[in-house]
């Protein structure tokens, strides 16, 4: 149950339309279940306000399978699965309603939130090799309730490309800025947005790159207020921050979108 349905709840016991009873009966639902392979924490929206992610690397397709279904079962109207292969994706597509991304591995079993965020959330890349990260951002930040805008192959080799789009820089509430290589982006749009800036510093670059440490250690140095940064290749961390800062500030007292 996610934070919206608790308060609603909880509003109805106080007008007096609902018993107490059966408003207990419906909290009653213990905070995690027992799988025996997995514990599902389906009070996780209740405590942060975002359900539970299953991250599909390292899982089978019927362990998959049966934690969302668990979690769809009890009432989670979203289940957003990360790094999932095609595999599992037509197994567990087999059983649960899923969306499911190939680029990004992103599987989306339910249904899409309608977007409450307050404004759009950029996602920009350096270059198109960069899409499958940008990609599991930009899926995951539309899984959480956001409008999200791409802007790729953007990267600073071109400038003239990136600063054909200054509108959408200019008028983002978050920017995702991915680029591998040198990682110069986020420093380039952290100089022009008022916005954070969150950077994803991905493993695309030649021997010297370090499989994304080059990028990784550019952007902690960057010299741009406003940028922060998470780990290399991580388009999710890097979405559900995203899509936390945009849901802050709108006037609505539950300000994120359970699920």
């Amino acid at each position: 149950m996610e934070q919206k349905e608790i308060r609603s709840l909880l509003e109805q016991v106080a007008a007096g339309a609902l018993p107490i009873e059966e408003a207990m009966l419906r909290l009653k639902g213990a905070p995690f279940e027992d799988l025996g392979f997995a514990k599902p924490d389906h009070h996780r929206a209740l405590r942060q306000g975002i359900a539970e992610v299953i991250y599909g690397a390292g899982k089978t397709p019927e362990q998959i399978c049966t934690i969302a279904t668990a979690m769809l079962a009890r009432g989670q109207r979203t289940v957003l699965i990360t790094r999932m292969d095609a595999q599992a994706a037509d197994y567990v597509g087999a059983a649960v309603p899923l969306r499911y991304d190939a680029l990004s591995r992103v599987g989306v079993a339910g249904t899409l939130p309608e977007p409450d965020g307050v404004g759009k959330i950029v996602v920009a890349t350096g270059g198109t090799s960069d899409m499958p990260v940008a990609e599991e951002a930009a899926q995951t930040a539309e899984a959480f309730g956001n409008r999200v805008t791409r802007l790729y192959d953007v990267g600073v080799s071109g400038l003239h490309r990136l600063l054909a789009h200054s509108e959408d820089i200019m008028s983002a509430r978050v920017i995702i800025a991915i680029a591998g290589m040198e990682g110069a982006l986020a420093s380039v749009i952290g100089g022009l947005a008022d916005c954070p800036v969150i950077a994803v510093p991905t493993s695309v670059g030649y021997g010297a790159a370090f499989g994304g440490l080059a990028a990784l250690l550019a952007m902690l140095n960057s010299c741009a207020s406003g940028v922060s940064v998470v780990n290399i290749d991580n388009g999710f961390g890097a979405g559900y921050l995203a899509s936390m800062i945009n849901h802050m500030g709108g006037g609505n007292e539950n300000t994120l979108p359970g699920m």
